[in-house]
């Protein structure tokens, strides 16, 4: 799952949500080296990574793809399924979308100070461009998509493949509708994954 459903996911703590992110923007020492505070969020993060590669729902929506997409497929519907929480946000949150990313964003400045300095302009670039207010629309995945492959090595145009999300909506759709409670109810058992 991609950012937003990791912040979905948390812990009503600040520090927990933290930690559920940053494994997607440090590497494993500089995570170990964080204070424990943030630890259980992390292993949380991971957690939900492992749950999701391994669904047979999640690979059921990487195989909608186009076979040129698949080779990124799970980053895709990483951002896929971002968009149908961000739509959804009500059936799954009683705090509104609006104000449980701004909350998140608050706290960055308050733990500024816990994360290494490379981090923060990252940090500042998610708040500034409201990555994670941005997935309710099919341009913001697209947006999304963009900037996620440009981290490659040779970068890719991901956001080429939006129409991807638009031609089989409907089965993205429910395939997210039946995933995404299984991953709450595992995530919410502490099982192992």
């Amino acid at each position: 799952m991609n950012w937003l459903a990791h912040l979905n996911l948390s812990e009503a703590s600040p520090q927990f949500r933290l930690g559920n992110m940053l494994p997607d923007m440090l590497p494993a020492r500089e995570l170990a080296a964080l204070p424990p505070e943030f630890q259980p969020g992390i292993r949380c993060h991971v957690r939900i990574d492992a749950f999701t590669d391994s669904h047979p729902l999640f690979r059921q929506s990487v195989t909608r793809l186009s076979p040129r997409y698949r080779r990124f497929g799970g980053i895709i519907v990483d951002i896929f399924y971002d968009h149908f929480l961000s739509v959804n946000w009500s059936q799954h949150s009683a705090q509104p979308l609006r104000a449980s990313v701004d909350e998140f964003y608050a706290s960055f400045d308050v733990y500024r100070a816990e994360f290494p300095a490379a981090l923060w302009p990252v940090l500042e670039r998610m708040r500034e461009q409201d990555w994670l207010g941005s997935y309710g629309d099919l341009a913001g995945v697209r947006i999304a998509l963009n900037r996620v492959g440009k981290r490659f090595r040779e970068p890719r145009e991901l956001g080429a493949c939006e129409p991807e999300l638009e031609n089989a909506y409907a089965g993205f759709a429910e395939d997210f509708a039946a995933f995404y409670p299984e991953l709450k109810a595992h995530v919410a058992s502490g099982a192992p994954s």
